[in-house]
Order: C-alpha cells, then structure tokens, then sequence
C-alpha cells in the first residue's frame, strides 16, 4: 500500500486548522491567531486541483473557514479581540465541518476500493 503524499500533507494541514483554532480560542493571542491563519491557508492550498468524492465540499469549508479567520486577524490586531475571537468560532464550525468531510472521503474512496478489488 503506497502512501499518497499530498493527500497525507492535505489531510495534516486540515486536522492542524482545526486543532491550532482550538488552542486559539482556548489561549486568544495574536501569535496563536497568526499560526491559525497560516494551517488554514496551508489547507486551502493543498486542497486545489484535488480530485478526491468530497473535494468541492471540502474547498468550501476551507474557504469558508479563511474567510472567518482573515478578518479575525486584522480585526484583533486592531484590539477588537471579541469580535476575532467571535469569527474564530466560525472558523472552527467550517474546520470541523471539514475534518467530518475527510473522515467521510476516506470511508467512501476505501469502500470503492474494495468493491473494485
């Protein structure tokens, strides 16, 4: 069995987005904000040109969680830090959302594979 590195990469960086966005709104700092920002990114950008079942759901979340966590970063550096913290808790419905997605990916794409086999 062959490991696909850019799926193993992707589905890293989505469990990262969600498990730094915890420890952000568990710990708000800006530095923990700035960390979330950046697996959230990461997640994005592995995630396009996937060919995976649940792809396009997959995107969506992500986007959906970079467009709560974008102006999350600039409204807390601006000292608007409920608000962040409030937009963080968006983000991290979407990241769960998106996590659900990958766990359902895999069960569909292992069951195809084994009708196949």
């Amino acid at each position: 069995m062959s490991v696909n590195l850019k799926k193993l990469l992707t589905d890293f960086f989505i469990l990262m987005a969600l498990t730094t966005n915890i420890s952000f709104i568990v710990s708000p700092n800006m530095v923990e904000l700035v960390i979330v920002v950046a697996m959230n990114l990461a997640a994005t950008i592995l995630k396009i040109g996937e060919s995976r079942m649940l792809s396009a759901e997959q995107m969506a979340a992500s986007l959906a969680a970079d467009l709560h966590l974008i102006p999350a970063l600039f409204l807390y550096a601006l000292g608007d830090a409920a608000e962040g913290l409030g937009l963080a808790w968006g983000a991290l419905a979407a990241n769960v959302v998106s996590v659900i997605l990958a766990i359902v990916d895999v069960v569909l794409t292992t069951q195809t594979e084994l009708e196949e086999y």
